[in-house]
């Protein structure tokens, strides 16, 4: 068995707490304390949410998204690959280190996603680009932290609060999706959702996005 090697650390901006790349062969994972927080060999429910989110916008011939969190690019490529030469997507990651490790020792995960003319990577809290938009996007697809019960910082959570989910609903065009994605079930959260006004769908998805592994689920709430 190849032993993991730490690769990198970088400090969580507004937190004490410390992202950890590591690598073992072409097995990459980036972890909080004991806990995993993504591994490129588990991308199935990260990538349906993009796959899902563009269902639901499949009629707009320009579509404008935002993806709260770049992670290892699994809903990037998905996005890339099922939406079309004129969408506009813009990225807003947090950690500049994490869109250094993209372009660095990831860079064979990511292939050429970064580089395609669609995209456009923002190193800011995606609540910030939320608040100061509105009517621009018809679709936001937030994979940040662990979901709506976060681990890595306090001030994610406003992302999923009654007023963070008004913004959001404020910065969609008529008729877009918030797509949420989580480690794990939130009755509470889906019950504001409901009451923020979106029309919501939640789907369980495994994290291989075939059969087995762990459940995650995403959220699907459209902008009447």
């Amino acid at each position: 068995m190849i032993p993991w090697e730490k690769i990198d650390t970088a400090k969580i901006p507004g937190s004490d707490e410390e992202l950890r790349l590591m690598r073992r062969g072409k097995e990459f994972s980036i972890k909080l304390g004991t806990n995993e927080l993504m591994n490129n060999r588990l991308s199935g429910s990260e990538a349906a949410l993009a796959t899902l989110a563009a269902k639901q916008i499949e009629k707009v011939t320009k579509p404008v998204v935002l993806i709260g969190g770049l992670g290892m690019g699994f809903t990037l490529r998905a996005a890339l690959t099922v939406l079309g030469a004129k969408a506009k997507i813009v990225v807003s990651e947090l950690v500049p280190a994490v869109v250094a490790w993209a372009q660095g020792p990831m860079a064979e995960v990511f292939g050429d996603s970064l580089d395609d003319p669609r995209v456009r990577i923002r190193e800011i809290d995606v609540g910030e680009v939320i608040r100061a938009k509105s009517s621009v996007f018809d679709a936001i697809l937030l994979d940040v932290d662990n979901g709506p019960e976060g681990l890595t910082r306090k001030g994610n959570d406003a992302l999923y609060s009654a007023s963070g989910l008004a913004a959001a609903k404020a910065a969609l065009r008529p008729g877009g999706v918030l797509a949420v994605w989580s480690s794990g079930p939130n009755p509470a959260f889906t019950k504001r959702l409901g009451r923020a006004g979106f029309d919501v769908n939640e789907v369980n998805i495994r994290a291989t996005g075939r059969g087995g592994g762990a459940r995650h689920v995403i959220w699907i709430a459209r902008k009447a």
